[in-house]
C-alpha cells in the first residue's frame, strides 16, 4: 500500500440502477459510453489510486465532468463508493461505521465551498464558529477560538458584521476561518476561489499559501484554473472521464505530459513564471571544500584560466555555503603575493536562494549579484549555482 496522510486505492463510483453489474463492465475495459448505453449508469469515477502526503497541498484538475467533485465526495464519503477504498491516517474510511465517520468529519476533517455557504442570520463570528458548536464547544472557548482564526484570516475587525454586509472574497475568508476553528489535520476545498474575481482570487491564495507557512495541513483542492493549480499546489492531479490521468509537481507535467490532454492543459500558460531555483540551478561554477585546511588561491586560480571560469565556491566540510571569489580577485592575490589561501575573510558573502524560490525572486537576486549565485537545498546545503546565462538559455529553451 503506498504512504501518505491520505492513501487512495483502486476506487470507483457508478451511479444508477445494478451499479455492480455497470462495475464488472468497466473492469472489463468498457467504456463511460458503452455502460452508460448498455445499463444506463454514469461512471463517476474509475480505479483511481493516489497519496497525499502530511501538510501537501494537492490540487485536482480536470475538465467539467472529469470526476473531480465526485472523487473528493468519495474521500469524505459524503458519496458511497461503489468499490475501493480511502484511508485517512491509516483509517479506511469507505469501511467506518456512521457515528466514527461523523466523528472524523467533525474533529478532524473540514470542507470550504465555492458558494461560500455562510448563514445569513448569524454574524461573522458564529458562523466562523459553527463547527466547534456542532462538536459541542462552551460559547466562550468557541468564540474565544473562532476570533483567533478570523484574525488569522484579517476579519477580526469584521466579527460583528454580517455576511451581506462583507464583499465575496472576505465571505470566502469567514468559510475558511469556519474550516479552520476546528484545527483539522485535513482540508478540503472544493473550486473555493473560483466564483471570485481574478483580484481576490489571487489575495485568497495568499491567504492560503501564509496560512499554509504557519501551519501546515494536508489539503486537497479542487481547480479549473491552471496558473491557481500551479500556484499553489505542492502536486497536481489531472482527471479525465473518472480516471485520474497523471499526477506530479507543476513542472513534472510541463516536462512530460502523459498525453495531449495533459499537455492541452498549459497551453495558454506561460509556465517559464513557474520556474524554481531548484530547476534553474546547474553545476557551473567550481567548487571547493575548506575542510580545516583552506583552499589555494594560485591552485584554484590556474584551474579557472584552464576551464574558462570566472567564479569559484567555497563550501564547508558540511557542505554549507562560505563565500564566493571571483577570478579576477584570486589573480590579484597571487600577483600581490598576499597570503594565499582562500579563507572565509577572503570572501564574499552571499546569501544563497533556497531551491523552492520563485524565478521572480531568482531574477531579483541575479540583478543585485555581479556573478552567480548559490542555490541550497532545505538542510541548508549547497545544490548548485545559477548564472545570468545560465537562466536565458533556460527561458530561451536552452
Amino acid at each position: 500500500m503506498q504512504s501518505g496522510k491520505i492513501v487512495v486505492q483502486n476506487l470507483y463510483k457508478v451511479f444508477g440502477e445494478h451499479p455492480e453489474q455497470a462495475l464488472e463492465m468497466v473492469k472489463q475495459g468498457k467504456s463511460k459510453d458503452e455502460v452508460l448505453a448498455e445499463k444506463g449508469a454514469i461512471v463517476g469515477v474509475s480505479d483511481v489510486s493516489f497519496s497525499v502526503q502530511e501538510g501537501e497541498i494537492f490540487v485536482l484538475m480536470g475538465l467539467s465532468g472529469s470526476g473531480k467533485s465526485t472523487l473528493i465526495r468519495l474521500i469524505n464519503r459524503l458519496v458511497e463508493p461503489t468499490a475501493g477504498d480511502v484511508f485517512i491516517d491509516g483509517q479506511n474510511v469507505a469501511k467506518l461505521p456512521k457515528d466514527q465517520l461523523i466523528d472524523l468529519r467533525r474533529r478532524d476533517m473540514s470542507m470550504v465551498f465555492q458558494s461560500f455557504a455562510l448563514m445569513p442570520s448569524r454574524t461573522v463570528l458564529d458562523n466562523a464558529a459553527f463547527g466547534l458548536e456542532v462538536a459541542g464547544k462552551s460559547k466562550k472557548d468557541r468564540e474565544a477560538r473562532a476570533m483567533e482564526v478570523l484574525k488569522q484570516v484579517g476579519l477580526d475587525t469584521f466579527a460583528d458584521k454580517y455576511p451581506r454586509e462583507l464583499s465575496g472574497g472576505m465571505q470566502q475568508r469567514v468559510g475558511l476561518a469556519r474550516a479552520l476553528a476546528v484545527d483539522p489535520s485535513m482540508i478540503i476545498m472544493d473550486e473555493a476561489f473560483s466564483a471570485l474575481d481574478p483580484l481576490k482570487r489571487r489575495e485568497m491564495q495568499d491567504v492560503l499559501l501564509d496560512l499554509q507557512t504557519k501551519s501546515r495541513r494536508t489539503i486537497i483542492f479542487v481547480s479549473h484554473d491552471i496558473e491557481e493549480a500551479m500556484r499553489i499546489g505542492t502536486r497536481i492531479g489531472i482527471m479525465e472521464g473518472g480516471k485520474l490521468i497523471q499526477v506530479g509537481t507543476p513542472q513534472e507535467l510541463i516536462d512530460n505530459p502523459a498525453n495531449d490532454y495533459v499537455r492541452n492543459f498549459f497551453d495558454t500558460v506561460d509556465t517559464s513564471r513557474y520556474l524554481t531555483a531548484g530547476q534553474l540551478k546547474a553545476d557551473s561554477v567550481p567548487l571547493y571544500v575548506h575542510n580545516g585546511s583552506a583552499p589555494d588561491a594560485q591552485t584554484v586560480c590556474k584551474e579557472l584560466q584552464e576551464q574558462d571560469k570566472h567564479y569559484a565556491f567555497i563550501v564547508d566540510e558540511d557542505n554549507k555555503f562560505q563565500g564566493s571569489i571571483s577570478l579576477e580577485k584570486i589573480a590579484l592575490m597571487v600577483e600581490n603575493g598576499e597570503n594565499c589561501e582562500l579563507t572565509p575573510q577572503v570572501l564574499k558573502q552571499i546569501d544563497p536562494v533556497q531551491e523552492d524560490a520563485p524565478l521572480d525572486q531568482v531574477i531579483n537576486r541575479l540583478v543585485d549579484n555581479e556573478g552567480p549565485i548559490p542555490v541550497v537545498d532545505e538542510q541548508g546545503q549547497y545544490a548548485g549555482a545559477i548564472s545570468k546565462g545560465r537562466l536565458l538559455s533556460r527561458l530561451q529553451g536552452e
